[in-house]
Parts: structure tokens; C-alpha cells; sequence
């Protein structure tokens, strides 16, 4: 499997892993910490040093129960961060996280990358038409409702069974606006309860009916630290946990806070691939 981004091809069969670059005052984890450009392109740096192939650049907090940002303060934040980071590392390949086609627009046109889009469109009917123009890689994520109400959303039939109806819906309509590079998102923690998180995750190796990469972001969740009793700050062995469970599984992409660990968790995995000769 293989993604066309910025005329280069990139390689999933070999597992990627794009880092968060949140440029919000009130993400769940790391709100607040990149405002400064210098402290931007430290962590870019680090990012990149670390072994991440993407960049996730995000200007709007999708926890839940967040506060809704305009398409100016979006825009605001997120297009001079583009062109900041291309100015430093002109290879980088950034992707970016919103649900707004005006937004994707002009940060690809800035010289992002790819657009990682939580609603799969359903935010802004103009989404899916502008990615298909751009002719980008398109992240399209499973949710409903939205950031603010999507936890009272947790309803299902049958959870893996609407997911991939769902997913069908919007692949579908990516396809009609031929948008080439589709990249699956099952949308752990978005619309799901706690149980559901973890029958998603139980059975992700069912999302490859869709024969379409696959990308996981369980990255500090609550998921994880509410299980586990905990806090964001002391959920990182849990996540590691998680992104070999989803490697395993077959994951292409891992969205993550803690590159080196997840660039660990790649290089285990592909190790043991490389060696399991079904003895």
C-alpha cells in the first residue's frame, strides 16, 4: 500500500507514525506548550529526530465537550505554522487536522500535505469536493455528532458492523469526487464509550474488509486513563500497549504525543514479522 503525497509515494507496508503538533490552548494533553514558533519548530525537530514520517498539525481541540473555534481563528492559527514549518524543514510532510474545507484549502495550498478530517466530511458539505480538487491523501475518521456532543452519540446495533456501513457511505462519496488516497480512521474515543473503545480495538483486523490503510490514535486517550484510573500525563505505557496491539492488528498509521516510543513499538513489530516463518 502505498500514498501519493506531494509527488513522493510513501510506503504503509512498512507501519508509519505521524506526530501531534497541537496548536491549541486546550487540548486534552499538550494544550498551551506550542504557541511560540520556537517552541513549534523544537518540537517539529523533535518530531522528525524521533522518526515520524508525518506531522499532525492541529488548530482546533476535538476533545470532548470542546469549545468551538471560527474558521478565521482556525485559519489564523494554522496556515503561518504551515508555512513556518516548511520554511525549517522543507521535506516535511505535514498533515492537517480539521473538519472545514476552507481550512484544508489554504493550508495545502501553504504546503501541507495530507487532511485529516474527524467528521469524514459530514462537518462541511464542501470537504470532500476540495480534497478531491487538491488531489491529497485524505484521513477520513468515523464519528457522530460532533466534538461538543458526539459522547451522547454511543449508540449502535452493532458497533464494527455501522462503522464499516458508515465507512462504506463516505468512501463512496470520496471516490465520486475522486479523491484517490483514502485512509481509514475508526475514531477510538470520538462517539464511543469506554467498552466500545476497546471492542473496536478487540476487533480492528475487521476494517480490512474496506482494503484501505488503516490509521489508529489512541494516543493518551481517555480511554486509557480512565480504565486505567489514571491521568493523560500517566498514560503513555497504556498507549504503548494499545499501538502494539494495533500493529498487530494490521494499523498503518499511528497518531501519537511520544514518537520515539511508538518508532520502538514499529521496529518490534516489524522484527517480529520479519521473523515469524510459522514455525
Amino acid at each position: 500500500m502505498t500514498i501519493n503525497c506531494k509527488g513522493s509515494l510513501i510506503d504503509l507496508s512498512i507501519p508509519r507514525v505521524m506526530g501531534i503538533l497541537n496548536v491549541t490552548p486546550d487540548s486534552f494533553f499538550d494544550g498551551g506548550k506550542y504557541t511560540k514558533e520556537t517552541a513549534i519548530l523544537k518540537r517539529v525537530e523533535t518530531i522528525l529526530d524521533q522518526g515520524a514520517t508525518f506531522i499532525d498539525l492541529g488548530a482546533y481541540s476535538t476533545r470532548p465537550g470542546a469549545e468551538q473555534v471560527s474558521e478565521q481563528e482556525e485559519i489564523q492559527r494554522s496556515v503561518p505554522i504551515t508555512k513556518l514549518i516548511l520554511k525549517h524543514f522543507p521535506e516535511a510532510l505535514i498533515s492537517v487536522d480539521t473538519f472545514r474545507a476552507e481550512v484544508a484549502r489554504q493550508n495545502i495550498e501553504s504546503g501541507a500535505s495530507l487532511i485529516n478530517d474527524i467528521s469524514g466530511g459530514l462537518l462541511d458539505s464542501q470537504m470532500i469536493p476540495v480534497v478531491g480538487k487538491l488531489q491529497v491523501p485524505y484521513i477520513l475518521m468515523h464519528m457522530k455528532g460532533d466534538p461538543k456532543t458526539m459522547q451522547q452519540h454511543t449508540q449502535y446495533d452493532h458497533l464494527i458492523k455501522d462503522l464499516l456501513y458508515y465507512f462504506s457511505q463516505r468512501i463512496q462519496q470520496a471516490r465520486i469526487h475522486k479523491i484517490n488516497d483514502i485512509i481509514i480512521d475508526p475514531g477510538f474515543g470520538f462517539a464511543k464509550s469506554l467498552d466500545q473503545n476497546y471492542e473496536l480495538m478487540a476487533k480492528l483486523e475487521l476494517l480490512h474488509i474496506l482494503k484501505l490503510p488503516l490509521f489508529v490514535g489512541v494516543s493518551r486517550k481517555s480511554m486509557i486513563y480512565n480504565l486505567l484510573e489514571t491521568h493523560p500525563e500517566e498514560a503513555l505505557n497504556g498507549t504503548t500497549s494499545l499501538n502494539t496491539i494495533a500493529l498487530g492488528k494490521g494499523a498503518h498509521i499511528l497518531r501519537v504525543h511520544d514518537v520515539k516510543q511508538a518508532v520502538e513499538c514499529v521496529k518490534i513489530h516489524q522484527m517480529i514479522t520479519k521473523n515469524n516463518t510459522g514455525v
